[in-house]
């Protein structure tokens, strides 16, 4: 399977985009302005059953209009698949069906490595604060590195 990467053309020139980092027990949500080229961490949805979730998602989209949606895919360092990537290409195709927004699918690796360290330099030194957060901060870093090609596509 080819590797996820951004797929920055598939954007519009302007709007509100909402990025997803999907897990099996939270799923981090980000959202992010093309025209700014900027992300912000926004929230982590907990909750365990699908309906529950996809009805969390679907306030979250009502409230921020976006013109598309983003899906981290996770893969190994050498691009192969990862044991998630099926079910996070499952949930991307679920948002496309249930909200008939584009989704772009965005090559997450190291994302969450990176969140954890972004967290602790802010100086969220207890592991359950930074726990909390780290799901929606490794959404916001999924989704600026597509805003950041998407910015350069542009260019």
């Amino acid at each position: 399977m080819p590797e996820a990467r951004p797929q920055a053309a598939s954007l519009p020139e302007r709007g509100t985009v909402v990025g997803f980092d999907f897990g099996l027990a939270r799923i981090g949500v980000a959202v992010g302005e093309i025209e700014t080229c900027h992300a912000t961490a926004l929230t982590t949805i907990a909750e365990e059953s699908g309906e529950r979730r996809f009805a969390a998602i679907g306030t979250l989209l009502d409230e921020w209009r976006p013109v598309a949606l983003a899906v981290g895919i996770p893969c190994h360092l050498d691009g192969t698949e990862h044991a998630m990537s099926a079910r996070c290409r499952r949930f991307a195709n679920q948002l496309r069906g249930r909200f008939g927004l584009p989704v772009v699918e965005v090559d997450e690796r190291l994302t969450s490595v990176a969140a954890e360290s972004a967290l602790a330099e802010a100086g969220e030194r207890d592991w359950r604060t930074r726990k909390r957060r780290l799901d929606a901060t490794a959404a916001q870093i999924l989704l600026q590195d597509l805003l950041n090609e998407t910015n350069h596509a542009t260019s």
